[in-house]
């Protein structure tokens, strides 16, 4: 069987709730398995972009009032938020892995200092003490409750990106890849603001690696479907065995692609009804672009070299009917501002720009900039529209 281009575009325009709107923000996270969350503006641009109602107040009130959004770090080692729900399919499918070569990197790091397992463990009990009696805290509070966070270590001694890392930099996020603490509540200011308090992790339910590996992939082809092994290797951070495993077990089907051969779930391959064309701006990061490493199908090679970052980040994006056709940008004074890479006619064009407006109107006077600037969005954000 075969699936067109056109077919593919219009499943993503569909599934990722660019056409039909999520009516929450555990929704909007769920049709694109997780939101990215490396920068902290990427997760609520992201819900914002899906939702009938966007605005920030119902993603705050799920990352730290509900907590049905946590954040995480999992794929490719890479900062999600995701559904509550999916925490312990993250956490032992990818997680646990990355926390294995974290920590040996960790005593590899420290150890020349004289800290070995032993000692990372006291501190680390001793962490889960502090926050069990002070509740949530930043890594500067933990640090003042326990010293020997602070302890610091030179790294690359003589090459060019020689530095300092401080033992809490490693530690608590090694804690957390093992599911000791959860990054919470913000510290202080607006949304786009970084910096997050630690907290003790709820228990996480058990779950076997393969078992988890294939729900993850199921939940990505029912999003993202259909994709070739590549893409989910490239997405998952694994090796190809462990991909060809999980594949299997979801019973996966080839079909294909003009890229060569996909896999879509077993039933997955009735075509789906074309939307009318639809208008979006995504952020920088935002999962939908960054779904697959095969891109061709909605990204034209040509506008790459302006809408990525050297090390393949994605900036902000206008997409029109399932392709990307230009990108956009946030001005000092609060404009959207945004240029097509593509001609895509008039509809397009009011369609964008209402799309523009109603960004516009729910940041307000949140100014966000994009903590990876790719080289459109550097021009952008200082030139006029119009």
């Amino acid at each position: 069987m075969r699936i067109s281009t056109r077919q593919r575009q219009a499943r993503l325009g569909l599934r990722h709730r660019l056409v039909r709107k999520a009516a929450t923000p555990e929704e909007a996270a769920a049709s694109v398995v997780a939101l990215h969350g490396t920068d902290p503006a990427t997760v609520f641009l992201s819900a914002g972009a899906r939702l009938a109602a966007p605005g920030p107040e119902p993603v705050e009130r799920a990352l730290y009032s509900a907590h049905t959004l946590v954040r995480m770090t999992g794929m490719r080692r890479t900062i999600f938020v995701v559904p509550a729900e999916l925490v312990p399919v993250v956490h032992h499918s990818s997680g646990l892995a990355i926390a294995r070569k974290e920590r040996a990197l960790m005593l590899k790091t420290f150890g020349e200092g004289g800290w070995d397992a032993a000692a990372l463990d006291d501190v680390a009990a001793a962490v889960l003490k502090a926050v069990a009696q002070t509740g949530a805290a930043t890594a500067a509070e933990l640090g003042a409750l326990e010293p020997r966070l602070r302890e610091q270590v030179r790294v690359a001694v003589g090459k060019p990106y020689e530095g300092v890392v401080s033992l809490g930099s490693r530690l608590l996020f090694v804690m957390a890849l093992d599911g000791l603490l959860v990054r919470r509540a913000r510290a202080s200011g607006t949304w786009v603001n970084g910096t997050h308090r630690w907290d003790l992790a709820p228990e996480i339910a058990e779950l076997a690696v393969h078992d988890a590996q294939a729900e993850l992939v199921r939940r990505w082809l029912t999003a993202f479907g259909p994709g070739t092994e590549s893409d989910v290797k490239w997405w998952t951070g694994w090796t190809l065995k462990d991909v060809r495993r999980a594949l299997a077990a979801t019973g996966a089907v080839p079909v294909e692609l003009d890229e060569g051969v996909g896999h879509v779930l077993p039933d997955d391959l009735a075509e789906v009804q074309e939307p009318e064309p639809w208008a979006a701006l995504l952020p920088a990061l935002d999962p939908t672009p960054m779904g697959w490493q095969g891109r061709d199908w909605y990204l034209s090679q040509a506008h790459r070299a302006e809408l990525f970052d050297r090390s393949g980040n994605v900036g902000p994006t206008v997409w029109w009917d399932g392709r990307v056709v230009g990108g956009w940008a946030q001005r000092p004074d609060g404009e959207i501002v945004w240029r097509l890479l593509s001609d895509v006619g008039a509809d397009a064009r009011t369609a964008i720009e209402a799309e523009a407006a109603g960004l516009a109107a729910w940041l307000g006077d949140v100014r966000v900039t994009p903590r990876f600037r790719t080289p459109l969005e550097r021009v952008l954000s200082m030139t006029p529209s119009g």
